[in-house]
């Protein structure tokens, strides 16, 4: 059984110095064996564990000095070491979350990203350059500030919620298309394999549940009073307008869109 190496501390590992041999020495500093501190010729340090994991040797990085520090270098090589006796191959393991790590990012699309996507491939197909400018212009000044940067797969409803809510009873007519327009956003990133599952935007069964229904909170504003002064002006002009229509013309007090109470332009 070979010897346990002498347990270092904190000061001693840090006197440790490159011996002026090869491009690198290595020196055990005890406490967990086969922990090891690599000194390179360049000044570079960093921990090492040599462990037998299987049938194969393995030299193990658990990071470098003093961005670990000792204790915490010690306690990763007893992690590995758990692993190890788990029947886990520290390395490969490593490997494979980083391979999924990759496919994931590669997978992830932000909201952003989704949007010009979305947009390049159908805005085209809308006709009056007016709707297209709408709808980037909508998209870019309520939808982007809070979901752009945010992966389509994980916005959920509480996140649209966030978008809509700050303008639902103010602008309703705006944050209902511009609700539509998120749908339609991640109904692309779900048919492209960028999310799965329900469409947080959704209305029927999901947001209806959750805001007033549109034509319930739009509000149609007031007309403006009419002047005493210009009752008299304002009864010409309809009587003229009148005069040079047919009749039946006047219905519910609208003539020539003026509607009743409207003050005309003097």
């Amino acid at each position: 059984m070979p010897r346990a190496a002498k347990e270092l501390s904190a000061l001693e590992v840090k006197r440790l110095k490159y011996p002026g041999k090869g491009r690198k020495a290595t020196f055990a500093v005890g406490g967990v064996s086969g922990l090891l501190l690599q000194i390179t010729a360049n000044g570079g340090r960093s921990w090492l564990l040599r462990i037998q994991v299987g049938e194969k040797r393995r030299e193990i990085g658990l990071g470098g000095y003093p961005e670990v520090t000792l204790a915490a270098a010690r306690e990763r090589a007893r992690e590995v070491k758990d692993q190890v006796r788990r029947g886990v191959d520290p390395v490969e393991d490593r490997k494979a979350a980083r391979a999924g790590l990759v496919a994931a990012q590669r997978r992830g699309v932000s909201f952003a990203e989704a949007v010009d996507s979305y947009l390049g491939a159908k805005l085209d197909a809308f006709k009056n350059e007016k709707h297209q400018q709408q709808w980037r212009s909508t998209l870019n000044s309520y939808a982007i500030p809070e979901l752009g940067k945010m992966l389509v797969q994980d916005i959920t409803v509480q996140d649209v919620l966030r978008v809509l809510e700050p303008i639902w009873q103010t602008k309703t007519e705006t944050a209902s298309r511009l609700r539509g327009r998120i749908e339609a956003v991640l109904s692309w990133a779900t048919v492209a394999g960028h999310r799965t599952g329900e469409n947080p935007a959704r209305w029927a069964g999901n947001l209806k549940e959750l805001l007033p229904a549109p034509i319930k909170v739009a509000k149609s504003g007031n007309h403006p009073a009419l002047q005493i002064s210009d009752v008299h002006r304002w009864l010409g002009r309809v009587d003229k307008r009148v005069s040079r229509r047919p009749e039946g013309v006047i219905q519910a007090g609208i003539c020539d869109g003026d509607q009743l109470g409207t003050r005309p332009d003097v």
